[in-house]
């Protein structure tokens, strides 16, 4: 968003004006006279409390108040704001020069930006050293270093989009930055343009550099809205980071700068319309919009174009419009401090979550409201005494050295932090330890629960902090790049064990089947078998229609199991061995269902069974909650981390599993929950391997001391299959 300036700051930049044509002059003047159609500006107490109407929803949002689903939009209006404002003073100062002075601009945006910016990059890495378990300090050091040059928009982009990453996700304390980042983007090319467009109308000797500059918006504008509406369909998880399909919003609040004065002579009647259904609009967005709801996209044009009407129609609308509202002192002042509240109010809640574990709503609206104090003393102590320097405002060159320095000792802050964490990891990483795992079980059904939870081991392999630093303790399709993400349709297949074995194995389904190939990988080495796994994120081997976690189709699913299933029946593998997380599918009448799901499961299983291949279905395993964090953070007492065992019995896709199961005779199914959890209550660690890598995921590494189980599973259900422990 935008740096919010005092009072005293806002009444020299808010023109509502439209700016004119640049005067005679060097550094990319017209070279005639202009045609002057601004009026005297003056102070935009609406523009000033609009932004506290943006801050305020995305405080509240973030402090977890469910009646404000969509109150992240608030960050849309400041895109707009931001459009305006920042268009408003380059085209002011071609009129008032003839010239846009590119070094006085990016002076002035670094003395305002980046000094506040910096001060809480600097606290958030010493909070997080202090409050923060360890094993997430390597990955928010990398953003909090992307976010001082502001490129960590693209990093949450690319991290949003990594299924594997996701398993282990860290709540950033500077995810925030994302926008800010998208702004300063936004700041880079906007006035480059501008500078092209008063080139371009001295070449074509026009009076009016206007229409250039809506020549100039519309190749920033449009291809960004339609990109947007097309990455929002494809990646809504990526479009919502990437300064691509957010730049038509700043581009908006830009259209309002150079429309202001026509804009200002509207009738009355109008504009008092116009305005208060723009703040509506913003309202009924707050309201209205969910996590749900594809983002931006075409929906993000409600704020954005609610944001507009509010400022375009500030100007003629006067005190019957929403300024009645917005220019009260209590948003003014909110106004003037919006930049430090926003800076200051998401680290605080993530720190204070990470110590104190979930935020009561009571809570989350008491850490948010605490950081008006931190906000105020930025304000007053950093942001006043920098912006108000005579000798910093009159050398352009000290104005950017000053920023340079504040971006040099983010970055720092930043690689501070994470090179503390990469120490921590290497530390962990040269420990070794006999690491036997599901191994030291009886394989006879029916044993467990043994005993106790164990509460310590020496060493654990791999070590949670090596997990929670990048070590994704994965099967081998990761490494093969065989394993299909969430967007693509190709079957991607690879191939272990024996190739030319006389028994084919193929394991088809989502992650939670990918979980197990370790384990089938030593079984497959042992009894010959030809191994085939074909795996996709998120989704289940099925002849339904799925959808993605969130609700919204998954149209790269259903082509993906078409494509397989057609496969598998040409080639015929012996057995075919399916697992799944998911346990509902969309009915034909457009709902989500489990009788959807089992449905469609059975339809593929008889497919396979029709053609001569055995299925084998093999048991979900649940959720056990924030394992690996937890296991790092009670070394010496694991029991804290460990789930009651009747969890297994209510997780929802192994209940769908054994209701398909069970009208489907000719298909088996296996369980190995009881080497998964042996105890009284089910570990998070057992026989010194860690057993979660993240999410309901089971790690690699203890997968594969499970070989002796799943052999025995197996055979139980007449798949011929031997296991020999290796001396």
């Amino acid at each position: 968003m935008t740096s919010p300036e005092l009072t005293k700051a806002a009444r020299e930049s808010f023109p509502i004006e439209g700016p004119g044509v640049p005067a005679p002059g060097a550094g990319g003047s017209t070279g005639q006279e202009p045609r002057r159609e601004s009026t005297p500006s003056r102070f935009r107490a609406d523009v000033a409390g609009l932004r506290a109407v943006a801050v305020g929803l995305v405080l509240l949002y973030h402090a977890g108040l469910s009646s404000l689903p969509g109150g992240f939009v608030g960050v849309d209006v400041f895109f707009v704001i931001s459009g305006f404002l920042i268009t408003g003073q380059l085209v002011t100062e071609i009129e008032r020069t003839g010239r846009v002075s590119l070094i006085g601009f990016y002076a002035r945006r670094a003395k305002r930006i980046l000094p506040a910016a910096t001060v809480v990059l600097a606290a958030t890495a010493v909070a997080v050293r202090l409050f923060v378990p360890r094993g997430d300090w390597q990955i928010i050091g990398g953003d909090i270093a992307a976010a001082a040059i502001y490129v960590v928009n693209w990093r949450f982009a690319d991290r949003a989009v990594d299924y594997l990453a996701a398993d282990n996700a860290v709540t950033s304390p500077v995810q925030h930055f994302w926008s800010l980042a998208v702004e300063e983007q936004f700041y880079l090319l906007w006035p480059l343009l501008i500078v092209l467009a008063i080139l371009a109308a001295r070449k074509l000797r026009r009076g009016n550099v206007r229409p250039v500059l809506w020549g100039g918006l519309a190749v920033l504008a449009v291809p960004s809205f339609v990109w947007s509406i097309v990455e929002t369909a494809n990646s809504p998880a990526r479009a919502f980071f990437v300064s691509t399909t957010r730049l038509w919003e700043l581009a908006i609040g830009a259209a309002v700068a150079l429309v202001a004065v026509r804009a200002a002579r509207m009738p009355r009647t109008v504009a008092v319309v116009l305005g208060w259904l723009g703040l509506a609009a913003i309202v009924a967005a707050a309201l209205l919009v969910t996590a749900k709801t594809e983002w931006p996209g075409y929906a993000a044009a409600l704020p954005t174009l609610g944001a507009a009407a509010v400022i375009a129609a500030g100007g003629a609308a006067g005190s019957r419009g929403p300024v009645v509202v917005l220019g009260t002192l209590p948003f003014r002042w909110v106004g003037d401090l919006s930049y430090s509240l926003y800076l200051w109010h998401w680290p605080m809640l993530v720190v204070a979550e990470a110590y104190w574990g979930n935020l009561s709503l009571t809570r989350g609206l008491l850490v948010a409201l605490a950081s008006v104090v931190p906000a105020w003393l930025t304000f007053r102590l950093v942001e006043n005494p920098l912006r108000y320097s005579r000798k910093i405002s009159t050398s352009p060159r000290l104005a950017l050295s000053l920023g340079g320095n504040f971006t040099l000792a983010g970055i720092c802050a930043g690689l501070a932090l994470l090179l503390t964490g990469a120490w921590a990891a290497a530390a962990t990483t040269n420990r070794s330890h006999y690491a036997p795992g599901a191994a030291l079980l009886s394989t006879a059904p029916g044993t467990a629960p043994i005993g106790p939870v164990p509460e310590r081991f020496d060493v654990i392999t791999p070590d949670p902090l090596q997990i929670r630093q990048g070590f994704m303790d994965v099967p081998d399709t990761n490494r093969d790049k065989c394993f299909q993400q969430v967007e693509g349709a190709e079957v991607l297949s690879c191939t272990y064990g024996n190739p030319n074995g006389a028994t084919t194995v193929a394991l088809v389904g989502d992650s939670k089947m990918d979980q197990w190939l370790p384990a089938f990988q030593v079984l497959a080495e042992q009894n010959d078998w030809k191994l085939v796994i074909a795996a996709k994120a998120a989704c289940a081997f099925t002849s339904a229609t799925v959808v993605k976690g969130d609700g919204q189709p998954y149209p790269d699913c259903v082509a993906w199991n078409r494509s397989l299933l057609n496969r598998l029946v040409a080639e015929r593998p012996d057995y075919v061995v399916t697992s799944q997380s998911a346990s509902t599918a969309v009915d034909a009448d457009g709902r989500k269902s489990v009788d959807a799901m089992v449905a469609g499961v059975r339809s593929s299983w008889k497919k396979l069974d029709a053609v001569g291949v055995r299925v084998v279905v093999l048991a979900n395993n649940p959720h056990p909650g924030a394992a690996v964090g937890c296991a790092d953070k009670n070394r010496k007492r694991l029991s804290a981390c460990a789930f009651d065992r009747k969890r297994h019995d209510e997780d929802p896709a192994y209940r769908m599993q054994r209701q398909a199961v069970a009208g489907v005779p000719e298909v088996k199914m296996i369980d190995l929950f009881d080497a998964v959890c042996p105890t009284d209550r089910c570990p998070v660690v057992f026989g010194n391997v860690l057993i979660y890598r993240g999410g309901s995921h089971i790690g690699a590494a203890y997968v594969k001391t499970t070989a002796p189980h799943l052999a025995r599973a197996l055979s139980d259900v007449g798949v011929p299959v031997v296991f020999a422990p290796k001396k």
